[in-house]
């Protein structure tokens, strides 16, 4: 569905892109990717990008990101976290970009296996790292959102307990 589709007399902001992260924890590590572009700070963060219009959902655009991103799949996803901020898209039209942050676990990774147009025509270098999930791995680096990042350091028992065995 073409984001348009979710904007409503109602609504004030347009909503002019989506996207679809993942929380990915491989056993007690945060799986995130380290951006480094030229000329600025390096910074962190889940994998994931924008929904496109052939993905048949959210859901759908995280797995293939996954794929692209990871040459990997996950398991155990849950929503966690959602994330609105002002936006332009790539038309010049002003709205905002909806980004839907879901907790899973790593099922499987193959780098060698990673396509797509990060990986094909990079901008900079995409590192795929490990951190600690815990508020002292949390603050080591520096993830964006930053309020992805306030909102892993005070809800880590929270994703935590999203991913336990009784939640099935």
């Amino acid at each position: 569905m073409p984001p348009e589709t979710y904007s409503s007399p109602a609504t004030t902001r347009p909503v002019v892109k989506r996207t679809a992260r993942a929380i990915i924890l491989d056993g007690d590590d945060l799986v995130l990717i380290k951006r480094t572009k030229p000329g600025i700070a390096p910074y962190w963060l889940t994998p994931g990008g924008g929904v496109e219009d052939d993905d048949a959902s959210v859901l759908a655009a995280l797995h293939r990101e996954i794929d692209e991103e990871l040459g990997g799949k996950v398991t155990d996803v849950v929503p966690a976290f959602l994330d609105t901020v002002e936006h332009i898209a790539e038309d010049g039209s002003h709205g905002v970009k909806v980004q839907f942050f879901f907790a899973c676990r790593l099922a499987a990774l193959d780098l060698d296996r990673r396509h797509g147009p990060e990986i094909d025509e990079p901008c900079g270098e995409y590192e795929v790292v490990r951190v600690p999930f815990s508020r002292l791995g949390i603050a080591s680096v520096d993830i964006m959102p930053l309020t992805l990042r306030h909102y892993l350091d005070a809800n880590i028992e929270g994703v935590l307990g999203l991913l336990g065995p009784d939640l099935d």
